[in-house]
């Protein structure tokens, strides 16, 4: 069936994760998301992966892309260009949740730089093989895989959605409090609960389950401030509660890579009853 008023009207990437923001207006979606998205991940000495659920002020690194790498920065410091190590690199293992995914070091500068910029040593890896944590094969389908973000290659979301829970909510948040990769708009609130499979651009997407929600979107992506540590979490409690947490947004695989543009038209191919589950 097509929907011939949703449309893409954001895409957004996140180079490493839980650091700042790359919007764009187009970009490849493959199997394991955006191009770029959550290829980099910043960890603790002993390789335990780090998020702004420990260090909120990563919200305030900004990201860039150049060719051949990254450049990070963060007002009061300078600069840092970071190329992608090269792919022959020795593997490291790092830890993201329960899996255990091998990277590469990105050096002793980005170390340097970071451990400096939020305050504990840490370090910077790049994961080379896309293929190598495999997605929660309970929801995603064979085959699907994921980078460093926490679950599945790409996270949904749509600005109805968001408008219906800033209506509950005693103050608005914004969209980048739940960090979406592909915001569609057209869509009646939660209407997404029932979409199965999409297709965007050139890519179709199976929509594999409810994301659930944790402190970071308690967290001002623009000051790494928290100005209410009870919300938006709390008001999702009560009208967004389903096995596995609080949720908003939605966790997709991607069934055919392809371009994907700001301005696409999107189809739902599939629907099914909502899969927001009571818990």
């Amino acid at each position: 069936m097509m929907d011939q008023d949703l449309r893409v009207s954001a895409l957004h990437v996140y180079p490493v994760k839980s650091l700042g923001v790359i919007t764009v207006a187009e970009g490849w979606l493959g199997p394991c998301g955006l191009d770029d998205d959550r290829r980099w991940l910043v960890v603790d000495p002993d390789g335990g992966f780090l998020t702004q659920r420990q260090i909120a002020r990563m919200a305030l690194v900004a990201v860039g892309r150049q060719p051949g790498g990254l450049t990070l920065a963060m007002p009061g410091h300078s600069t840092l260009a970071v190329d992608v190590p090269p792919a022959d690199a020795v593997r490291q293992p790092v830890r993201v949740w329960g899996d255990t995914v091998p990277a590469v070091d990105a050096g002793l500068a980005a170390a340097d730089w970071l451990s400096a910029v939020l305050g504990r040593p840490c370090r910077l890896v790049y994961l080379h093989d896309t293929s190598a944590r495999p997605a929660d094969p309970a929801y995603a389908p064979p085959g699907s895989t994921v980078g460093f973000a926490d679950g599945f290659a790409a996270l949904l979301a749509t600005p109805e959605s968001l408008a219906a829970l800033n209506d509950a909510l005693p103050a608005p948040v914004p969209m980048d409090r739940f960090r979406p990769n592909i915001v569609i708009s057209g869509a009646t609130p939660w209407a997404e609960d029932e979409w199965r499979l999409v297709a965007i651009g050139q890519a179709v997407l199976r929509i594999v389950k409810p994301c659930s929600r944790c402190i970071m979107t308690t967290i001002d992506q623009q000051t790494a401030r928290i100005p209410d540590p009870r919300e938006p979490l709390q008001t999702l409690s009560r009208t967004r509660r389903a096995k596995g947490g609080v949720m908003f947004g939605q966790n997709a695989a991607v069934i055919r890579p392809g371009r994907i543009a700001v301005g696409d038209p999107v189809m739902v191919m599939e629907r099914g009853a909502s899969n927001l589950l009571p818990a």
